[in-house]
Formats: C-alpha cells, sequence, structure tokens
C-alpha cells in the first residue's frame, strides 16, 4: 500500500502492515504515536526523529525501530519511506527506545516487495511467508551511533535543542554555562548525569549527525567546512572513529 493512513487500516487482523509513502521536501510530521511498532525506513533522503528522551538521524537505507506508543515527530527531508507497522505481541524483542539500524541488501529488497502488497495480502501464502522472513530479519540488524540523548529539564534542553537547529564549532562549555546561569563545574556534571557525555562530546556528535542531511547535497569537503572542521580530512577521521564508516558512504548520489 502507498501514501494511506495506518488509521484507516489499524483495525485489521494482521500482525504487519506495510504502508509506502512519498514526502514533499522538508515535510514534519507533527508530534504524533502509534499504537503499533513502527519500523520506518528512508529509501532516500534524510529523517530527523525526536522524541521527549532523544533525537536520531536516520540516513538513506536505513531505518528506526519506534516502540509503540512512543510519542514522536519526524522531519522528512526527500524522504520516500517503507513503513511497517507491527502489532506489539509479535516483536516481544523490539527496542525499548528509538534505535536506528542498519538495512542490508536482503532486507532492503524484502521491505520494497512488502510495501508493494495490497491490505488484503494472503497470509497463509507467499505474501505471508514474505512478512514472516522480514521479522526474522529485523532480529539480526545491527544498530547505529546515530542518536544524541536530549535532556529533559531546562536549560540544558533547550541548549541542546538550539544547538542542533544550529551547530556551530565555535561553542564552547563557557558559552553555555553563561546561558544555563551555572558554572562550568555545575554545568559538566549536570549534562553528564542528564545524556550520559560531557557538554563537549555531545556537541562533537551534533555536528556529524548534521553532517548526515549536508551530505546529500554537498560534496565532503564542502561539508567540512560549513561545519567548522580544519580540513576535510580531520572531518574524516572524526566522522570514520564515531560512526564506523566514512562520510563517503552517507553522500547523495554523484556527490564526492
Amino acid at each position: 500500500m502507498r501514501n494511506v493512513s495506518v488509521a484507516d487500516y489499524d483495525h485489521l487482523a494482521v500482525d504487519v502492515l506495510p504502508i509506502g509513502t512519498d514526502y514533499p521536501p522538508d515535510h514534519l510530521l507533527a508530534r504524533h504515536e502509534h499504537r503499533r511498532a513502527q519500523l520506518l525506513y528512508g529509501a532516500r533522503g534524510v529523517m530527523l526523529v525526536e522524541t521527549d528522551d532523544g533525537a536520531w538521524t536516520v540516513p538513506a537505507d536505513r531505518a528506526v525501530l519506534i516502540p509503540p506508543r512512543t510519542a514522536h515527530e519526524v522531519r522528512m527531508l526527500g524522504v520516500t519511506t517503507w513503513s511497517l507497522y507491527i502489532e506489539p505481541q509479535a516483536v516481544p524483542w523490539w527496542p525499548a527506545s528509538c534505535t536506528v539500524v542498519d538495512v542490508g541488501p536482503l532486507l532492503r529488497e524484502l521491505l520494497r516487495a512488502a510495501n508493494e502488497l495490497e491490505a488484503d495480502y494472503d497470509l497463509a501464502g507467499r505474501d505471508g511467508a514474505l512478512v514472516q522472513l522480514i521479522l526474522r530479519e529485523l532480529q539480526t540488524v545491527s544498530p547505529l551511533p546515530l542518536a544524541l540523548t536530549l535532556p529533559s529539564g531546562e536549560p540544558l534542553r533547550a541548549l541542546c535543542r538550539s544547538y542542533l537547529a544550529d551547530p556551530d564549532v565555535t561553542v564552547t562549555n563557557a558559552e553555555w554555562a553563561r546561558r544555563a546561569a551555572m558554572s562550568e563545574r555545575t554545568l559538566d556534571r549536570r549534562f553528564a548525569e542528564a545524556t550520559g557525555m560531557s557538554p563537549a562530546a555531545w556537541r562533537a556528535r551534533a555536528r556529524l549527525l548534521a553532517s548526515l542531511p549536508l551530505l546529500r547535497t554537498g560534496t565532503v569537503t564542502e561539508v567540512a567546512a560549513r561545519l567548522g572542521y580544519s580540513s576535510p580530512s580531520a572531518f574524516t577521521a572524526h566522522f570514520t572513529r564515531l560512526l564506523g564508516r566514512p562520510p563517503s558512504r552517507f553522500r547523495g548520489p554523484g556527490r564526492r
């Protein structure tokens, strides 16, 4: 099924509802939640997912696993999605928080095929076997470090959301401490308690995640300069160290 509302089909007695959707550029899905677990896969583009607890960046050919009843919003940057809406009892192993995962060639083609199924697909035949194979494959996916924890309390949450909107390598702990009206030592302590990271490490990861949408349309050199790195090689080394693969693996078609 394509470009239909899950609400219109949620009543069907099937464990898995596959629904594909084409989104206009820079489309915001406002805060919402689903009764079912959701696999949200981007066949192209980049998705920015946010909940009360964190933010996730999902490049093309990756997916985010969203637990049932988890309020979330998604910014769709040139995205076509292949989603699965899954009854919670069918996936007792589903993660308790949003998780970005790699999608290999087999799972990608299975998702493509599933999103061509009709609402009344044959559970006992090939269609049902296809869906069951997807569920088995999903148990083997590898998580990716494309998440940032967001502090629940202010002013730290506001500092983080502002930085996500406009990452700037020149921002320092001293500046954040002034804006939060606290000492740098207090900022470090409270931030680590809220996120498990130091403010500087959090900002460094935020800049790398911000590079993923930029790589859709810019070269590695252009993105490195935009984010304030001293050189493309410094950006590439930092990116690869954190994400386990070079930025060239995430660039858009025809980009270098």
